[in-house]
């Protein structure tokens, strides 16, 4: 199945007129078109389409286009992730997982999620999806290199056959063999969308299909004799596959398909000179089947007794269908006002009772919600006000989150945001229920909502720097942990309030073709530092040299990058849950990674190389963890 869509894909970039590299810039007006006066995406013969056309729609709906420049930020967003990794630590495999460095809890999802957290990474949710509208084919391809044996690649094909109808195909894949044994990675991410509106645009109609599959081998992380190897940078164990793992015989994956559908009908429009107003009526369906499993050979000791002696096979299964209806008012005196009813059924767990000597494990929950919720939008005086909540009405679970936000525009060169929001949600399903061939990692819990409150106040400047301040209250703060005797970890839920305060600031130096880049983020837990671990100092700091050479043919970035992060207790990782657990007994962190980086952009095509950490050829000792052991 792999193999083929690869095949599809590669086959559509082929017959592709262009190649373009994507990435996402802002929009000043969506609507105009300097070629037609009458808006559409007709080329006139002879003319180039400007690179503004070719339009990329996220899931609010907000409009950016495609950009094919070549900057900092571009390299940091060179990943399987495609995103900025500054807050994340990535393991030792490419595709395996992350651990963090810093977090974020703002949440509008009400209904609890499934669980396998460490997968999720990788995992697109329907918010992640977007959409397209372009005047040619547009085409991306995207390769990495990987360790030892495999490969990365995302490939991607777009094509409007009129200017109403628009579908898309894209596939992102990783294989890697990995330095150490038995750690190989396998994900791939298929992606299918099309959007469509009528030639009075009052009809509008967006909808999208993923299948996705993530696996990893799991090996529980080195024996204590190859640790002893790895610090002290052995080099008869330079080859990191003569390490000793503890085992060899495990395996977890995370699957999902998702089948999505979002159209709207303008019920009114009445647009003049003074004023408009336009009433939107719409209907977004959504269907999600996931599955997890872990198997595993035999059982291992660390993880407690089990049921059977061998052949392990752990399998939990979750189905979500989401059916909402909204009308949205957007007016030029009042603003844009939304408001939508949503019905939302989940069946999760195993297929059958377990009984124990002191208590009765269920197999399902299963049940539904009613939520109802509305968000706001205007400009006023300057100032671009908005705001969002929802609620449970009925239903299992209870839940809530209320958002509002004010930002100002000094002038061109500064900009200010203040927010706050508060929420309350259920944990996720694995917290409530999970059953396993393992002993010890079986539970059925009844836990109290999550209720969190966040202020944010955003800086955006030219001439000073951008800054971001955060303070982070939450109750009953729900985690895994080991409690006292025991081994494995297991649902815990804090009963004292974390006070969490996050400070984010950047700035960039240019002085002629020299460039200094600056990211630094201070963090401290004032209260509950024993259930959120994070490092109190990190940063990240480029310095490159960039200019244009033979007669602007090529454009050419080199230099090198500074990363560093505070020793803390890093979290450690459960390879039966796919979750990380917080322990307090081993601090790791506090070593500094220098990574030398050569980028050029020929025409519409980026070249990457980069050499990772090579300030290690000049250290006698290894500290290098990305979790305990």
């Amino acid at each position: 199945m792999k193999k083929l869509l690869l095949v599809i894909v590669i086959g559509f970039v082929a017959l592709s007129a262009s190649a373009q590299v994507l990435d996402i810039k802002k929009r000043s007006d969506v609507d105009t078109n300097p070629l037609n006066p009458d808006g559409s995406n007709r080329v006139l013969d002879g003319e180039k389409p400007p690179i503004d056309l070719y339009k990329i729609i996220s899931a609010d709906r907000d409009t950016t286009y495609v950009d094919t420049s070549l900057t900092i930020r571009r390299d940091y967003r060179f990943n399987y992730l495609r995103e900025d990794t500054f807050e994340l630590l990535p393991f030792s495999n490419v595709g395996q997982t992350y651990n963090r460095l810093g977090y974020d809890f703002k949440e509008t999802q009400l209904l609890p999620q499934f669980g396998a957290q460490s997968r999720r990474f990788f995992y697109l949710d329907a918010e992640d999806i977007s959409y397209y509208h372009v005047p040619t084919p547009l085409t991306e391809l995207f390769f990495k290199t990987v360790f030892e044996q495999g490969q990365q690649v995302d490939a991607f094909f777009t094509l409007n056959t009129s200017e109403q109808f628009n579908f898309s195909i894209a596939y992102k894949a990783v294989r890697s063999l990995g330095k150490y044994q038995h750690i190989r990675t396998s994900n791939g991410n298929f992606r299918a969308t099309t959007n469509y509106h009528t030639k009075n645009k009052r009809y509008n109609l967006r909808a999208h299909y993923t299948f996705q599959d993530m696996e990893n081998q799991e090996n529980g992380g080195l024996q204590e004799s190859s640790i002893q190897l790895f610090t002290a940078d052995d080099p008869e164990f330079d080859d990191r596959a003569r390490l000793e793992v503890n085992f060899e015989d495990a395996l977890n994956e995370l699957k999902g398909i998702r089948l999505y559908l979002d159209h709207e009908y303008q019920l009114v429009k009445n647009v003049d000179s003074l004023r408009s107003s336009i009433v939107t009526v719409g209907n977004k369906l959504e269907h999600n089947n996931m599955s997890y499993r872990f198997t595993q050979d035999d059982p291992f000791d660390a993880f407690g007794p089990s049921f059977i002696a061998s052949d392990l096979r752990d399998r939990t299964t979750y189905q979500n269908f989401n059916a909402e209806g909204y009308v949205r008012v957007n007016q030029s005196l009042l603003g844009k006002i939304t408001g939508f009813a949503r019905y939302s059924s989940y069946n999760y767990g195993y297929n059958s009772v377990l009984i124990l000597d002191e208590q009765r494990i269920n197999n399902r929950l299963k049940g539904s919600i009613v939520q109802v919720g509305g968000s706001y939008e205007k400009t006023y005086k300057g100032f671009e006000l908005s705001g969002q909540g929802a609620i449970n009405v009925a239903g299992d679970y209870e839940g809530n989150f209320i958002s509002a936000a004010a930002g100002y525009e000094l002038d061109e060169d500064n900009r200010v945001e203040a927010s706050i929001s508060a929420q309350s949600l259920a944990p996720n399903f694995n917290f409530q229920l999970y059953q396993s061939d393992y002993q010890n990692y079986n539970w059925q819990n009844n836990l109290a909502n999550e209720k969190t409150q966040i202020l944010q106040f955003d800086l955006r400047s030219k001439k000073l720097f951008d800054a971001q301040v955060s303070y982070t209250g939450i109750d009953d703060y729900t985690y895994f942990g080991v409690r006292e005797n025991d081994s494995t970890p297991s649902p815990m839920q804090h009963n004292e309030r974390v006070d969490y305060l996050k400070v984010k600031v950047g700035r960039d130096f240019q002085y002629g073709v020299f460039v200094l880049a600056n990211t630094l983020m201070y963090q401290q837990v004032l209260s509950g530092d024993a259930v959120l671990n994070v490092p109190q100092l990190v940063t990240r700091n480029s310095l490159f040299y960039q200019d244009h050479w033979f007669k602007k043919a090529l454009f050419l970035q080199t230099g090198v990058t500074f990363s560093y992060f505070s020793e803390y207790h890093m979290n450690d990782y459960d390879p039966v849950l796919a979750e990380f657990y917080v322990q307090n007994e081993q601090k790791l962190g506090g070593w500094p990674q220098f990574d030398l980086f050569f980028n050029a952009k020929v025409r519409q095509t980026r070249i990457y190389f980069k050499w990772e950490h090579f300030n290690q050829l000049f250290n006698s000792s290894n500290q290098h963890f990305t979790a305990p052991g």
